[in-house]
């Protein structure tokens, strides 16, 4: 997802300077405190560290890990330290904090807390779960009903989530006006990338063919008239400009941050990257995630991943330089680390660019975001030369062509060995792509909703082998890649243990039986470290959370039952009772209901 989008100016003021460089270097820990000792004591603790792969408990001190094994093992620290022994998960298993590699944070607890239209099941955490809406009539007898539902007919309606292969259309003004050509209607669709407006939003905001002369991706039809269609970043940049305070409603920001931390926390997550920190407003991001840094309503550690042009159309040729001025907000629930590019466009709404064969119809989708491999390395050299860990949006073939191509020309230029160059959804890829990635040293982290939620969507547009690999993961393991999954929240909800089990078995949700490239299957073990350690690899973190080990935050899930050992089919249905934060207990239970912000 790369929506950049500008809704107001403010200054940040106090930013230190100097910082020279942003190669990331192991750091001791902080030595924790240790005065008094919790002893957590499980039926089983999967430790995803391989020299001590399991145990029976773990010695927790100042929100830090001192010791693992058994009791017995911990002895050297019981004895010497006043000691309590928490048994309330003596019969759960328990494994290291699960972690979300790339989601949007804030974007998606601002949609999820929306009128949706979104077509796969979505779970709510304080409330009953969306069921989907899987077809266009369905579509718009739900647009109907949440108008009709409105008191005021001035109010917006802002619904999210159509998706415009299962609707079987993009929708335009003529289709919204159905629904009410004078309330102001605005649809904003699954992948994030385009908004759809009626003529009561276009009258509403002023919006006229004149004012958009020349912008890409606003629709104008035969008759020279706006066809209510906003494509891609340029266009919704456009109309967020317009319309973004309704949209987004800055007030609601900290609720709708709260739902997604929430919703996460249900799903086992205790750490999650925010990958292109800064495309819906730097400013006002960076004040919610500093608060809920410290706040005792929030159970996750956020990674901010800078967006690279983001930071480039703000501060110029101090991009730089302010992208590491943030360190200054780091603390042990916020880390800020790397920065963010897009090769090319979405997987959803078929906007990927592809090359040969395109897609069946003949289409290629859209551009590449930049004109060739050449421009796209120089555009990230100087942040390769900084030495920030550069993660990259890439979808089709052309674009994954592109973002590896753009690498191979970084590292003839300055070779980096630990450089964690990271290759983002990798949406078409090939075997010799894949060759590629393990040459030039670099990691993926895959959209599993691909193929759990999309393969049986996107098959009649790409043909059945490229939509059943579109997740490559058996090739990747096996080339000794390190490889983590993610959801792209809100692109699908975060749930890490229904994403092992696509992994696992290549199902997908619709429960049809079709398993999609089967060869391309992993076992429990490789599926379970892709959302533990290397999706802490992922985001260089992995000295701090992925693993259960002496030194590390006291971060774990509590699971029912363990994803390793029982059929793999069950995988996606293990509950979660569940998370500790640097050692702090969260039950599930205490997530389900909104909770008064300190």
């Amino acid at each position: 997802m790369n929506l950049k989008i500008k809704l107001i100016s403010i200054g940040i003021v106090g930013l230190f300077s100097g910082l020279a460089s942003a190669v990331q270097l192991l750091e001791p820990p902080s030595t924790p405190k240790v005065s008094n000792i919790t002893v957590f004591v499980a039926k089983k603790i999967v430790t995803m560290d391989p020299a001590i792969p399991n145990a029976t408990a773990v010695a927790v001190a100042d929100g830090r890990i001192l010791s693992v094994g058994s009791l017995e093992d911990l002895k050297p620290w019981t004895d010497k330290y006043p000691t309590q022994i928490n048994r309330e998960f003596a019969n759960k298993v328990i494994y290291p904090g699960f972690i979300e590699p790339h989601a949007h944070t804030l974007m998606g607890g601002i949609v999820f807390n929306k009128p949706m239209l979104f077509p796969a099941p979505m779970p709510n955490p304080w409330g009953p779960a969306f069921p989907g809406i899987p077809n266009l009539q369905a579509g718009m007898d739900a647009l109907k009903k949440y108008s009709n539902g409105m008191k005021d007919p001035n109010q917006i309606l802002m619904a999210w989530g159509w998706d415009e292969v299962s609707m079987g259309r993009a929708p335009d003004r003529q289709l919204l006006d159905q629904v009410s050509a004078t309330r102001p209607i605005i649809i904003w669709n699954a992948s994030g990338r385009n908004f759809y407006a009626n003529s009561g939003a276009i009258n509403h905001y002023g919006i006229t063919p004149d004012k958009v002369k020349g912008i890409t991706g606003i629709g104008i039809d035969k008759n020279g008239q706006l066809n209510g269609q906003f494509l891609d970043v340029t266009a919704a940049e456009y109309l967020m400009s317009v319309a973004g305070k309704d949209i987004m409603n800055p007030g609601q920001m900290p609720r709708d941050y709260l739902y997604m931390s929430d919703l996460m926390q249900q799903a086992g997550i205790t750490t999650t990257g925010e990958l292109s920190f800064g495309a819906l407003n730097l400013d006002i991001e960076l004040k919610i995630a500093r608060e809920f840094s410290t706040s005792s309503a929030g159970s996750l550690r956020v990674v901010p991943v800078v967006t690279g042009e983001v930071l480039k159309a703000k501060y110029g040729d101090k991009a730089i330089d302010e992208a590491l001025n943030f360190k200054q907000y780091d603390n042990d629930r916020l880390i800020f680390q790397g920065v963010k590019f897009f090769s090319d466009g979405g997987y959803m709404p078929e906007t990927m660019h592809m090359g040969h064969p395109t897609y069946v119809d003949g289409g290629i989708g859209g551009p590449s975001t930049y004109a060739n491999a050449k421009d796209f390395a120089s555009t990230m050299k100087p942040w390769w030369d900084a030495g920030f860990h550069i993660h990259v949006h890439t979808n089709g073939d052309v674009g994954n062509l592109d973002t590896l191509n753009a690498l191979q020309l970084l590292q003839d230029a300055k070779p980096r060995f630990d450089h964690r160059f990271t290759v983002n959804h990798f949406g078409v890829p090939s075997t010799a792509m894949v060759f590629k990635i393990k040459a030039l040293n670099a990691v993926v982290s895959a959209n599993v909703s691909y193929i759990s939620q999309r393969a049986k969507l996107q098959y009649p547009a790409m043909g059945t082998d490229r939509a059943s690999t579109a997740t490559r993961l058996g090739m990747l393991v096996r080339n000794g890649i390190v490889t983590s999954i993610h959801s792209d929240a809100p692109v699908s909800a975060p749930n890490p243990l229904q994403e092992a089990w696509s992994v696992v078995t290549r199902r997908d949700v619709y429960n049809d039986g079709k398993v999609w490239a089967p060869a391309e299957a992993l076992p429990p073990s490789e599926a379970m470290k892709m959302i533990t350690i290397n999706a802490a690899y992922t985001l260089g973190v992995e000295d701090k959370v992925g693993s259960i080990e002496a030194g590390k935050f006291a971060d774990f899930t509590v699971l029912d039952a363990d994803p390793q050992t029982i059929p793999a089919i069950k995988i996606k249905d293990v509950a979660v009772q569940a998370t500790v934060l640097g050692g702090r207990v969260i039950p599930v239970s205490e997530t389900k209901q909104p909770r008064p912000l300190p």
